[in-house]
């Protein structure tokens, strides 16, 4: 199951999942990007983003308003639907209206290949090569991977330091798109916040802080999470 979090209120963007992409609003637009690929569920603390998911064809869950992150909203949302503890839940932001389907499919094989090879692994999220100049921006996060490919930080900075400052040089982006089974994510969510996460606001250190690992994979992707006005503006000139 994916399910798209979807707060109403955001500090840099308000209102920003309603905002007009192409003619749908940016949730909406999110959920009908990946809905080939498994059913859609929106969680919302918004009873007005209910209404719009049903008017659309999509279910919804109608979560607290006091989660801090995402992950927190779609594991209550999981738990009201009663799922079982093997399902596969793919998090996919709603602000990633442009997310390709076959990113997303990665991270639900990913998932998959560890339940069949019973891989002590909490999550999986994805990354992709992104420039220098890209990774100087805050809103771009990155992400230093171990020789396993699971994952050892993320950071807003720009990660790893190149003390040769090599021109060249290219970053792992991370694409916030999350796997897990049902058993993990409630595993992820009893966790307390941790303090790497509030620093950064990067909700998945909370793993790393914790000891659990992240399995990261490698995708293609033009996509990226609108966070600004600017960023709009930049999604509807490349894809628009």
């Amino acid at each position: 199951m994916i399910i798209i979090p979807a707060r109403l209120n955001s500090s840099r963007f308000e209102n920003k999942i309603l905002v007009d992409i192409l003619g749908l609003p940016m949730v909406i637009k999110t959920a009908k990007q990946v809905s080939s690929l498994d059913k859609v569920v929106i969680a919302t603390d918004s009873k007005e983003v209910v209404e719009l998911a049903n008017k659309h064809g999509f279910e919804a869950v109608l979560t607290s308003s006091s989660h801090q992150s995402g992950t927190d909203r779609i594991n209550e949302a999981v738990n009201l639907l009663g799922l079982n503890e093997d399902e596969i839940i793919v998090n996919v932001q709603g602000d990633e209206p442009f997310i390709e389907p076959q990113v997303v499919q990665s991270v639900i094989n990913r998932v998959k290949s560890i339940q069949q090879n019973g891989e002590d692994i909490m999550m999986v999220s994805c990354h992709k090569k992104i420039s220098s100049q890209l990774a100087d921006d805050p809103n771009h996060v990155k992400v230093l991977l171990d020789g396993n490919d699971n994952a050892i930080y993320f950071s807003r900075s720009k990660i790893p330091y190149y003390r040769d400052h090599y021109e060249k040089a290219t970053y792992c982006g991370h694409l916030g798109i999350y796997g897990f089974t049902k058993k993990s994510l409630n595993a992820f969510c009893s966790l307390k916040m941790a303090p790497i996460e509030h620093i950064e606001k990067l909700e998945q250190l909370r793993a790393i802080y914790y000891g659990n690992k992240i399995a990261m994979v490698e995708v293609e992707s033009k996509s990226f999470g609108i966070d600004t006005q600017e960023d709009l503006q930049n999604a509807l000139k490349i894809f628009g």
